[in-house]
């Protein structure tokens, strides 16, 4: 006979943590790997070329990124987290400290999105036929700085995700 999915293992742990785990580590390695990207490659990239083909590639980048591969994976990310902290706290609660830390840390790094760089992603695209020099300046240098900062907590959260999953 098949175990059940709740049915609790050895280590005190319900099979379904373990994949809320998994599926919380995998949504999050994601994001903090799209933000990365953003960090060592798009920006950077971007920093070479001129004014109105910065301003261009951005409002391009900002309509494309709202796509369903996106945002099952931006959306489902902390709900899958805290999903595995419920689980974890109604299981034994043992293993409660590493996705804390995730939950704290995806809390961070949506914190900044929402509150920095989602309003400079929204200043972009109104910009319009706005000087493209002065859009970028009022967007450039403040949007890499906080990408950075939450690029750094999604990679804290997954790290601790990954924490989580080897000792669940």
């Amino acid at each position: 006979m098949q175990p059940s999915v709740l049915t609790m293992d050895r280590l005190g742990s319900s099979r379904l943590t373990d994949h809320m785990l998994i599926a919380a580590t995998v949504t999050t390695g994601l994001v903090a790997g799209l933000l990365f990207g953003f960090a060592c490659a798009v920006m950077p990239g971007l920093s070479r070329v001129d004014d109105a083909a910065f301003v261009a590639v951005m409002q391009s980048i900002n309509r494309r990124i709202r796509n369903g591969a996106f945002l099952a994976c931006f959306v489902g990310a902390p709900v899958l987290t805290v999903a595995a902290l419920v689980l974890e706290f109604v299981g034994d609660g043992h293993d409660v400290l590493p996705i804390v830390c995730a939950v704290l840390l995806t809390g961070v790094s949506y914190l900044i999105t929402s509150a920095v760089n989602v309003p400079l992603n929204n200043a972009v695209d109104a910009a319009g036929a706005l000087e493209p020099s002065a859009v970028r300046a009022r967007f450039e240098a403040r949007w890499v700085r906080w990408n950075i900062a939450r690029t750094l907590a999604s990679a804290g959260a997954f790290g601790a995700l990954v924490w989580a999953v080897a000792v669940s």
